[in-house]
């Protein structure tokens, strides 16, 4: 079986054998970390997974996002697995001057046509993805030494979409989407638990929430997906479908890590 757990290196030597003993540190002030009680730049996690080759990968880079995703539900579904949200995903944007921002969302779709994710219309993220569509998403399963990214492009998918989705969400989230503007600033926790207290009032449990005119979902069209298996040595594997467009065929090939 496949060791996905990343180990800790003997703090005793160098991480690779055989390897050079690393300079002495200029002198110099001690990084804050030190101060703390840690190293910043001694840490570091030797990776002992199996590699990854592409004969083993499918011709559709979504066919083998399932087979990896599955994979990281397994994991978190086990009472003693160390993966605990696998559609947690990293969405990155940027404005229309390039100023990028990232935020952790739940992945809540992925078929053939994109992946999918819902937010407030008129947060950050929105208003960054009507100026500049392009989005990339970043799947952190570092507890089994791997990662997917996808880049694409953003669109808003259709109503009756995130209306079904909305009815399916906890009673307490679809008060909540209503609750807070997200990315407004807000004088304090007070005047949002004031909004969400009123709206419990208004929406008691088991009636029905009407989705908000400005919530909604995205789907991102991917145009490259990247899958990256740690592996000993820094010398991690990387395989990257790409296509030029939606209607052209994937391309699987190598990085260098």
């Amino acid at each position: 079986m496949t060791d996905f757990r990343a180990t800790a290196p003997d703090a005793s030597g160098p991480e690779v054998p055989g390897s050079p003993t690393p300079a002495p540190a200029p002198p110099g002030p001690a990084p804050s970390s030190a101060a703390a009680g840690y190293d910043v730049a001694a840490m570091r996690a030797q990776y002992r997974a199996e590699g990854i080759a592409e004969t083993d990968f499918p011709a559709d880079p979504v066919e083998q996002f399932g087979a990896w995703f599955a994979a990281a539900a397994a994991e978190a579904a086990d009472p003693a697995g160390v993966i605990r949200e696998p559609n947690a995903m990293v969405v990155s944007t940027a404005d229309a001057q390039g100023r990028p921002g990232s935020r952790t969302v739940l992945l809540k779709g992925y078929d053939a046509r994109g992946f999918v994710f819902y937010t407030n219309y008129e947060s950050r993220k929105a208003r960054d993805i009507d100026a500049n569509p392009h989005v990339s998403l970043l799947f952190p399963w570092h507890p089994m030494a791997r990662q997917v990214i996808v880049a694409g492009t953003a669109e808003r998918i259709g109503r009756d979409e995130t209306v079904r989705y909305f009815r399916g969400r906890p009673h307490g989230s679809q008060l909540g989407a209503w609750a807070s503007a997200q990315s407004s600033v807000i004088a304090s926790r007070d005047e949002l638990d004031a909004a969400y207290a009123e709206l419990a009032a208004r929406y008691p449990e088991g009636e029905q929430v009407p989705a908000p005119p400005n919530w909604g979902g995205y789907r991102i069209t991917p145009r490259t997906v990247e899958f990256w298996q740690g592996r000993t040595n820094r010398l991690h594997d990387r395989l990257v479908y790409t296509r030029p467009d939606a209607a052209a065929p994937w391309t699987l090939q190598r990085l260098s890590p």
